[in-house]
Order: structure tokens, then C-alpha cells, then sequence
């Protein structure tokens, strides 16, 4: 069945001595009581429920699924709805909630920590709690204080769960031509008709009420993304008290048998004049959207990182393991028949690969979710707007780099296993499944390279861009000089000045041809994403150098790690610059006929 633990020390070194989270927590006026100790006491209570309770089911809930019963009603796999009530009696659901509507208010920083243990531990179930908060994040933005008062107690407590309903048969990121419709009610409410599908969480036997957030057209809607309005489609409505009443008419029709992530339930959604309540503006309803949207690219991200690090725990204890073979360099365990698998050199590239991203991803997801506090709840507006661009431009990046490097870290993880690997006994190919769905939803990791470069770095000239690029600049400027520091320092320095030329060729290209964008935008987010790595790697190394001395030997194999990074994963960025420049002609000359 394999194991999980909570990498507890290196959390604690990402959010303590890399981004010294209770100093910047005083900046925020809600935060400023936070501490540490109670960050590494919600850190190691998290840890055991992930490891104790999440993590059993896992492989179980993989191989029963979810099972559709007829007439709407979908069971999910044994012991997650207890699973789920232990969770909510806990009140893990309401740690980063605003304790207007019974939050714990605590930071987004130590939810998303708890993000990557329950989605290490068991991605499937997390997605149940995980779109609830994303509901939640986006009724608290857009509801009216109405819709606040009757939904955002029940989300923040866990009693109901939430999902986003986009996706329709004939059109998938393309929402412009999306056609369930909403027919305005006499009573303020609206009539919505249309079916959905890929509805993740959609149906249900863990809460008593799930509530859906839907995608419609009204009436006079003007065509395309500017007239699509957001509603709030409650499967049961809630009656005077607040409580689950009449059965709305919204149902699922069927789930989806599909490659990966079996426990979590893929719905189709029917909506047959079902009631529900218009969430911010008419025809504005994407804005209210992306709110959830963006919480939910955040959360692949975490699912990715989440993923890479259980794979990698367990690619590492069954090196340490596994005989076969001898060193080339001479038995390194005599007494045994073979040495482990962990003497050969192969083995030790594809362990380091899953170490150092995840340990990269960590580092850059803490700090992205830093920044997301920063600029919700910092007392000065000027870092609120900055922490808000940074976010914006980081955000693609974050959901594609992050997914890219789980499926080649969980394939590389079902690699050290070898034949093992393919068996589903233990449990390896069940991540490689599961990673491969985080590539493709919430946007595919090729809508989120056009994202990244067609409009966060070419759509404002490169001005978000280049406040990364500051803190960058800075950090080589500061560190530069310092000899000990060279082998970080320099390779990020030339990545830096690389991006920066890449990025003004492409927009010189893409001012006589549009198709220049679409041609180099994966290559670029991938090498943009090394940049990303490459600089907290540099910040990490310089720690690791600081407290080397103690004799801890984290720091040495931090150190180790670091210099793995820079060595064998950063030159893949040779290529893909490569890519990146070569530009659409090959593309987009060729004859259709061709193909």
C-alpha cells in the first residue's frame, strides 16, 4: 500500500527560515497574533490526519470508485464519508475562513500547507473539500450579503460542499459559446436549463447539500464571454431556517469512467428549469468566476506538488530497498546478494529529479500564497497591488509548471519500481494516472502557457514580468559577489538575461504575426518556470550555506539537492529556448491535407 509522512521539516524550513512567514504576518493587521508554534502545531495535527486517516483510503477508494446508483445518486468509495465527517468535526474546512461566518481566519499560507498534505495523502477525496473552499472564496467575493448568510456558514463549516459548473458537451475552455440559459422568476430568482459535464464532486453522498455554482446566459445576453452570468444552484433549497429543503431540479445523469482519480465523482449535471440566484453583475459572470478559477489553478498546483512528493517517498524507500545488481564502482553492500538500487547512478537522477521539484514547488507555492495574503489582508496598499500582479503573472505557472513536473515525477517514481512500478499492487501507477488529469483541467497547461505569455507578460508590455525580475536582480546584485554563492548565483543570472531576450523577441515576432504566441507559449512557460525554480533554489542554497555548519544534515542534503537542480534540470532550458524561438512557420505551413 506504501506511505505517506508529512515532510514536516521541510515545510517548516520553506515557511520559517526561507520566507519568515510570522514576520510578514505582522504586517497583515488579522494575522498579527499568528505565531509559530501554533503554524507547526496546525502543521503536525494536519500531518496525522493526512497520514492516519487520508492515506488508507487512498489506493482503496482507486480501486472501488465512485459507483452511480440511478436517479441521481452517487456513492463514493468506503470510509470517505467518514473520512469526510472526521474532517469536519475537526474543523479543518474553516482554517483559512473568515471568522465572520465561523472561519478559523487563520492565512492562506497554512492552508495551503494542509492542501499539500491531504492531496499527498489522497487527491481524490481532497477535491470534495477543495472546491467547497473555492465556492466559498467566491460567494465571500461576489455574494450578495444575502446568498453570504445563508451558503458561507455552511461551506466554511463543511456541512455542505460546493462545485463550478462550466464545462458543456460542445465547448470546453471556449465558455463564449456556452447555452445553458436563465429564465428570470417572478420571485428574483432564475429558472436555469442546460446540462454541464466533467463536473468534479458534482453528486455526492458526503455532505447534505452541495452547491453549485453555473455558468448561464439571460435572455437578452449579448454574445460570446461578455454575456455569461454566474448563478448559485443549490441541490436542496434551503427552506426558512436555512436548513436543506425541497429537492431542487438539478441532478446528475451519469459519472464519467475515466483514467485516473476514480474516487472523486466526474458528473454530468441536468438542470431543468432548476432554481438559482444570480451571483455579482449581469453578463459579468467570468469575473465572479475567476475568483473560483483561480483558486482552483492554485489548488492543481498543490495536487501536483502534493503528488510528486508522495511518489517520491515512496521511490526512495523502495531504493533503499530493492537488490539488483552491483555498483559499477564495486559492491557497496558485500554481505548482501546485490547492492540496493540506490548505488546506481540512473537511480539516484530520477530520485533527485522528484526531490528537487518537489522541494522547488514547495518553496514556490508557500511564497505564492504569501503573496496572495499579502494582497488580501497587508495594511499597505502599495504591497497589496504588488502581491497582486506577481499572483496574476505566477498563477499559470504555478498550475503548469507544478503539473508537468508531478506526471514525469510519478512516471519517474513508477520507473525506480520497475516492473513493480506497472502493478497496481503498489500503488505507483495509480499517481501516474492521477497526475495526468492536473495537466488537463482548469485549463489545459497549453491555455495556461497562452495565458502566461499572451496576456501577463506581452498583454502589459512586460510589466508584471518585470517585477519578478526585480526580486530576482536584487538577489544576484546582493549575492553576486560573494564566491561561495557562484554556483547558484550565475546560472540564475543567465537564465534571468535569457528570459528577458526571449521574451522581446517573441513580442517583436508576435507584432507581425500573431501565431508567433501560440508557437512559443509552452516552451516559454516551461523555461520561465526554471527561472521561477532557479531562484528559490539560489535562496535556499544560501540558507543551506549559512547553516551548514550546525551539522544538521538537512542543509548538506539541501545544499545536495540545490546543486542537482542546477546541474541536471535547469539545462533543459537550452531546448526549450530553442523551441521557443524556432517560431510557427514549421506550424502553420504545412497543408492540413498533410497531416
Amino acid at each position: 500500500m506504501g506511505q505517506y509522512a508529512a515532510p514536516l521539516r521541510d515545510m517548516q524550513f520553506v515557511l520559517h527560515e526561507l520566507l519568515n512567514v510570522e514576520a510578514e504576518a505582522r504586517q497583515m493587521p488579522k494575522h498579527t497574533e499568528l505565531d509559530a508554534d501554533t503554524i507547526n502545531q496546525v502543521l503536525e495535527e494536519a500531518g496525522k490526519f493526512c497520514s492516519e486517516v487520508l492515506f488508507p483510503l487512498n489506493q482503496r477508494g482507486d480501486q472501488q470508485g465512485c459507483k452511480y446508483e440511478g436517479d441521481g445518486v452517487v456513492t463514493t468509495p468506503e470510509g470517505f464519508r467518514q473520512a469526510y465527517q472526521h474532517y469536519v468535526e475537526a474543523g479543518w474546512p474553516a482554517l483559512a475562513c473568515d471568522p465572520s461566518y465561523g472561519g478559523q481566519g487563520l492565512p492562506q499560507f497554512v492552508n495551503n500547507a494542509l492542501y499539500e498534505m491531504l492531496n499527498s495523502a489522497n487527491q481524490a477525496w481532497t477535491m470534495y473539500p477543495g472546491l467547497s473552499h473555492g465556492a466559498y472564496e467566491c460567494l465571500h467575493a461576489h455574494g450578495t450579503p444575502e446568498l453570504q448568510q445563508t451558503y458561507l456558514p455552511k461551506l466554511v463549516s463543511g456541512v455542505w460542499t460546493g462545485t463550478m459548473c462550466l464545462t458543456e458537451a460542445h465547448c470546453g475552455t471556449d465558455l463564449g459559446i456556452l447555452r445553458t440559459k436563465a429564465e428570470p422568476d417572478s420571485d428574483g430568482s432564475y429558472a436555469i436549463t442546460g446540462t454541464k459535464i466533467f463536473i468534479s464532486s458534482g453528486e455526492h453522498d458526503l455532505a447534505e447539500n452541495i452547491v453549485h455554482l453555473v455558468l448561464a446566459r439571460l435572455p437578452d445576453a449579448p454574445p460570446g464571454t461578455k454575456g455569461i452570468s454566474l448563478f448559485v444552484v443549490p441541490k436542496f433549497l434551503p427552506d426558512d431556517a436555512g436548513e436543506p429543503g425541497k429537492r431542487n431540479t438539478v441532478k446528475c445523469g451519469s459519472i464519467e469512467h475515466k483514467m485516473g482519480i476514480h474516487a472523486n465523482a466526474t458528473c454530468v449535471i441536468n438542470l431543468d428549469n432548476a432554481k438559482g440566484w444570480l451571483v455579482g453583475e449581469p453578463n459579468k459572470g467570468l469575473n465572479a468566476m475567476f475568483v473560483m478559477m483561480n483558486a482552483a489553478r492554485l489548488g492543481v498546483g498543490m495536487q501536483s506538488l502534493g503528488l510528486t512528493e508522495v511518489a517520491y517517498q515512496n521511490s526512495l524507500a523502495y531504493a533503499k530497498d530493492r537488490l539488483q545488481m552491483r555498483s559499477l564502482s564495486g559492491p557497496q553492500a558485500p554481505e548482501k546478494a546485490a547492492d540496493p538500487i540506490i548505488v546506481h547512478p540512473d537511480v539516484r537522477r530520477m530520485l533527485l529529479t522528484q526531490k528537487a521539484y518537489a522541494q522547488g514547488a514547495r518553496a514556490f507555492s508557500y511564497w505564492a500564497a504569501l503573496q496572495i495574503d499579502k494582497e488580501t489582508s497587508h495594511g499597505d496598499d502599495a504591497v497589496r497591488a504588488e502581491a497582486a500582479d506577481l499572483v496574476a503573472l505566477l498563477t499559470p505557472i504555478l498550475k503548469a509548471f507544478l503539473s508537468d513536473n508531478a506526471f514525469e515525477g510519478t512516471n519517474l517514481a513508477l520507473q525506480v519500481y520497475g516492473g513493480h512500478g506497472f502493478i497496481a499492487e503498489w500503488g505507483m501507477e495509480q499517481y501516474v494516472r492521477d497526475a495526468r488529469i492536473n495537466m488537463i483541467y482548469e485549463g489545459t497547461n497549453t491555455i495556461q502557457s497562452l495565458d502566461l505569455l499572451g496576456r501577463k507578460v506581452l498583454g502589459d508590455m512586460g510589466a508584471k514580468l518585470k517585477k519578478f525580475g526585480k526580486l530576482v536582480t536584487d538577489f544576484i546584485d546582493e549575492e553576486g559577489v560573494k564566491p561561495e554563492m557562484q554556483e547558484f548565483v550565475n546560472p540564475l543570472a543567465d537564465i534571468a538575461d535569457k528570459v528577458q531576450k526571449l521574451t522581446m523577441e517573441i513580442g517583436m515576432k508576435a507584432m507581425q504575426n500573431p501565431d508567433e504566441v501560440g508557437a512559443a507559449a509552452v516552451p516559454y512557460l516551461r523555461t520561465v518556470g526554471h527561472l521561477v525554480f532557479s531562484y528559490f533554489w539560489a535562496r535556499m542554497a544560501r540558507i543551506a550555506l549559512d547553516k551548514e555548519a550546525s551539522g544538521d544534515p538537512f542543509y548538506k542534503a539541501k545544499l545536495a539537492t540545490a546543486r542537482f537542480y542546477f546541474a541536471k534540470l535547469l539545462p533543459e532550458t537550452a531546448s526549450t529556448i530553442r523551441a521557443a524561438r524556432a517560431g510557427a512557420k514549421t506550424l502553420m505551413e504545412i497543408d492540413e491535407a498533410l497531416f
